[in-house]
């Protein structure tokens, strides 16, 4: 009993120097921004992605480091896309993670994540998908040094609407909100697209 008291107290004390060093840093905010990131996820992933924009001039060479986009094979007439094998497993662990879990609060995920296993595709390849689809969202928000905002995520926007639209038990049990019922002017581009299945 003594030793799990011993370990418990160790951890506490490593998650505090975590958050201390993560509230530290300048980037902190766009991955503390992000849907159920919290410090210890938020903090992982700044610590695989890093800080140096230069290292991943565009969301392609995050997502193929990452592991999340399939690996394109060509010979000859014939092509095939298969797993990435060739990753950093850090990276790709951490970015699953969160996409895993980011689908409990994002309406936008679970939509990905569910149109995925619709497909037939199995748990851990949907969470790749839907870690791809994240991938350009948070590259766009590091890029920018920008926190993540769901009002200016143009494809959780229409994700939003479509299920508003289907669902008129909503839309009749609601009082409509003057300000979402205005329209909405193009905001910056997060990511208004998800990206090709990995």
């Amino acid at each position: 009993m003594a030793t799990l008291a011993t370990l418990q107290a160790q951890v506490k004390t490593l998650e505090d120097a975590i958050a201390a060093q993560l509230a530290a840093h300048p980037d902190a905010h766009i991955f503390t921004g992000l849907p159920r990131a919290g410090t210890l996820r938020a903090a992982r992933l700044l610590a695989e992605i890093g800080d140096c924009r230069a290292r991943f001039p565009d969301p392609e060479s995050l997502a193929g480091l990452a592991g999340v986009a399939p690996v394109t094979r060509q010979s000859g007439k014939h092509t095939s896309t298969g797993f990435r094998w060739a990753v950093n497993r850090q990276l790709r662990d951490a970015v699953c993670d969160f996409a895993g879990d980011s689908r409990h609060a994002s309406p936008w995920a679970a939509a990905l994540y569910d149109a995925a296993r619709a497909r037939g595709k199995d748990h851990p390849h949907a969470t790749r998908i839907t870690a791809r689809a994240w991938i350009y969202v948070i590259w766009r928000c590091w890029q920018d040094g920008t926190a993540y905002d769901p009002a200016k995520h143009r494809a959780l926007q229409r994700t939003q609407d479509q299920q508003q639209a289907s669902d008129p038990a909503a839309d009749s049990a609601s009082t409509p909100d003057p300000v979402m019922a205005t329209p909405r002017s193009a905001p910056a581009r997060l990511a208004s697209s998800p990206a090709k299945p990995a």
